[in-house]
Parts: C-alpha cells; sequence; structure tokens
C-alpha cells in the first residue's frame, strides 16, 4: 500500500498503543478516544499523516458520559493533524438504530469534539467524554 511508504511501524501490543497514544498527545486529541485492544501494529507516515491501526479482533466500546456505543474495525486508519483525523475509515457510532460510519473527528475552539459522518451528520460532545479511562 502505497500510503504506507515511509510510514513508522510499531508491532506488538505494547509498542502500538505507545505509538498511539504518543500520536494522539502530539495532535492534540483526547487520550481515550481510540480505545484499543489487541494491538497487531499502528503506523504513521510523517510526511502525509497518514495514520493506520491493526488490531487482532474488532473492538466494540461504550462512552459512558455521553452513552455512545462505538465500533472500531480491525483497520482503522485516516489522516491525522492538528485536533483533527479526516477521510477516517473503521470507525461506526450508533445513531438510534443504525451505524453510520464517522469520516472526520474535528477538536473545535470549544474544546468540544465533533464527529461528522458521511451521511452529512455531525454530532458534538464533550472532549472529556473521551479521556483517558472513560
Amino acid at each position: 500500500m502505497a500510503e504506507k511508504e515511509g510510514g513508522v511501524v510499531k508491532r506488538g501490543h505494547e509498542e502500538g498503543i505507545k505509538q498511539a497514544l504518543s500520536l494522539l498527545e502530539k495532535f492534540d486529541l483526547p487520550m481515550g478516544l481510540l480505545p484499543l485492544e489487541e494491538v497487531v501494529e499502528v503506523g504513521y507516515v510523517q510526511s502525509t499523516g497518514y495514520l493506520w491501526i491493526v488490531q487482532a479482533k474488532k473492538v466494540e466500546h461504550h462512552f459512558k458520559m455521553i452513552s455512545k456505543q462505538v465500533k472500531y474495525d480491525t483497520e482503522v486508519n485516516g489522516y491525522i493533524e492538528k485536533k483533527r483525523i479526516k477521510k477516517l475509515k473503521g470507525v461506526k457510532a450508533k445513531e438510534l438504530m443504525l451505524w453510520p460510519p464517522v469520516s472526520e473527528i474535528i477538536v473545535t475552539d470549544s474544546g468540544k469534539l465533533d464527529f461528522k459522518s458521511l451521511a452529512g451528520i455531525t454530532k458534538t460532545f464533550p472532549a472529556e467524554a473521551f479521556a483517558a479511562g472513560q
């Protein structure tokens, strides 16, 4: 995959988690935004911002503060930049009976998080809901 060329790759759960958390911190994104389990690989291409995360299995997480179910596929990828992940793939959030894919996550100037889907749905939540351990 050409997107991954020149990327820094960390393999294994411990190294992958460290890499993912350091990227979230570097780009001012909440540390609990990506609740990862059984990480196989995390990679990042500095020149383009392309990020990928491979897990052994899909993960479903309940963010208690906002009462929201989110599913993470075995591969999650997108382009990470300051306070934003765009062209996101592999993340779905439950809305009523549907699971629309989340295509973009933005930290707003007010410190909230906007989650956008390709269907044009935007939901805004407090950043604290995505702190580590939530």
